[in-house]
């Protein structure tokens, strides 16, 4: 279209401002000139007639990532592609992720626009794509081979773990807990949707560090054989306003996408810290979105179970643990003399021993975590390398050297312990705390 026929259509709207089609036509002729600044009016006038065409919205995406204004552009696909799988909407974010050297994302929308429409594939943007993510793969010390590139950016953070309730020892009110979310569900559906109940919810775990939260929440994906998606607070927290949010519902779309899943949130409080807290907006918009995605109302959690683990329930939003989110709430103590002797029987198998008397350790270990017994068994393994070198044979590990051990690694827990001690005493209103008050037996 040359300017003669721009400028008959730019007459004819005078007379006819809203006509939708006249209007588009001027959009994309302004765009097929690259006169993109031009055209971005045009568009944004043509939404203002038709403001729900995906289309246009993707036209003026385009503009906008040609102007490279690439945040604008970023968050008018995506806001596409929350309502619809569009091909031609994952292609322009494909590029426009890869400009901002975003190359996980970019890799996957662009794979995604090209299953979707063959025609969008693009050899050009391939190489240019495929030689960023070789470099990026060598600047971390890996060489990336054209064959790796998929499994680089494919789902890398969903594993299958290898770990079951048999290999966690004790807790198993907690194992019960979990099972009637998501075991029981699984192998009892009929039962189940009788009662209305959905399979997954989430499970907020807490109590000292090192007694099995995180171990816990392995074997329950274990247990099931389900995908297991472990998550920090590199993953989420981002510098740049709204990229954390973004990434959070990444993450959760990455599970219901491969649900049956575990999503095991760790230091959950970090993410989730009390609003009234806060100084700064950025930190309330985080927590509403992950309230959002808890909630499960835009897209079903179905399938789901939502593990998190923290140390210091008291500094999480109490928000998080209204019906339908965290609505169970499991006190993870040290373990007991069962417990104890089931770790310390795994910690101690296959090792070197020699009239060990596990009873009489147990005894000695009450308040120690999981993680203190662990150091416990590897001290005294430290305390025999030295002599099995020495004398060229291995020298197996006796119950004295255990008992040497537990006197220089003292439990961990009282620490933690005295500070909940206060908030179970004083900030208990809701009787959150009441089993470490009879943990300590205070109640």
């Amino acid at each position: 279209m040359n300017q003669q026929q721009i400028d008959s259509l730019k007459e004819a709207l005078k007379f006819s401002p809203d006509n939708f089609h006249l209007r588009r036509m001027l959009a994309e002729a302004l765009q097929n000139l690259a006169r993109y600044e031009e055209a971005i009016v045009e568009f944004k006038e043509t939404l203002r007639i038709s403001p729900n065409d995906n289309s246009l919205k993707i036209n003026l995406a385009t503009c906008y990532y040609h102007q490279q204004n690439l945040g604008t552009a970023q968050f008018l696909l995506e806001e596409i592609l929350d309502q619809e799988s569009n091909p031609e909407a994952h292609a322009i974010l494909a590029k426009t992720l890869l400009k901002l050297e975003d190359l996980k994302q970019a890799k996957r929308h662009y794979d995604q626009a090209v299953k979707l429409n063959k025609n969008l594939q693009d050899l050009d943007f391939e190489d240019i794509m495929n030689k960023k993510i070789r470099e990026s793969g060598l600047a971390i010390g890996n060489v990336v081979a054209d064959d790796d590139l998929d499994s680089l950016l494919s789902d890398a953070d969903i594993e299958k773990s290898k770990i079951a309730f048999k290999d966690v020892g004790g807790l198993e009110n907690i194992k019960e807990e979990i099972a009637l979310k998501v075991i029981h569900p699984l192998k009892n559906p009929e039962i189940y949707k009788a009662f209305g109940k959905k399979i997954g919810g989430g499970i907020l775990l807490y109590g000292p560090p090192g007694c099995g939260k995180t171990l816990l929440a392995r074997a329950t994906a274990g247990e099931i054989n389900a995908n297991f998606i472990s998550i920090g607070l590199t993953e989420v927290l981002d510098m740049w306003v709204g990229n954390s949010e973004k990434n959070l519902h990444e993450i959760f779309q990455n599970a219901r996408k491969n649900a049956p899943c575990v999503l095991f949130f760790d230091e959950v409080d970090a993410l989730g810290a009390s609003r009234t807290d806060m100084r700064q907006a950025t930190g309330r918009f985080l927590i509403n979105q992950f309230l959002d995605e808890l909630d499960g109302v835009k897209y079903s959690n179905e399938g789901i179970l939502i593990l998190g683990a923290t140390n210091t329930p008291w500094y999480l939003d109490t928000a998080f643990r209204r019906p339908g989110r965290f609505d169970r709430v499991i006190f993870v103590s040290p373990p007991d003399r069962v417990a104890r002797e089931e770790i310390l029987t795994l910690q101690l198998a296959e090792k070197p021993t020699e009239n060990i008397d596990i009873q009489s350790i147990v005894k000695l270990t009450e308040e120690y975590s999981g993680a203190d017994l662990k150091a416990v068994v590897d001290l005294a393994i430290e305390a025999k390398l030295p002599e099995s070198l020495k004398q060229g044979r291995i020298i197996p590990i006796t119950n004295s050297d255990l008992k040497n051990a537990i006197n220089r690694h003292r439990p961990t827990t009282k620490e933690w312990f005295s500070t909940a001690k206060n908030y179970a005493l004083y900030s208990n209103e809701s009787g959150l705390y009441d089993d470490i008050l009879k943990y300590l037996k205070l109640k």
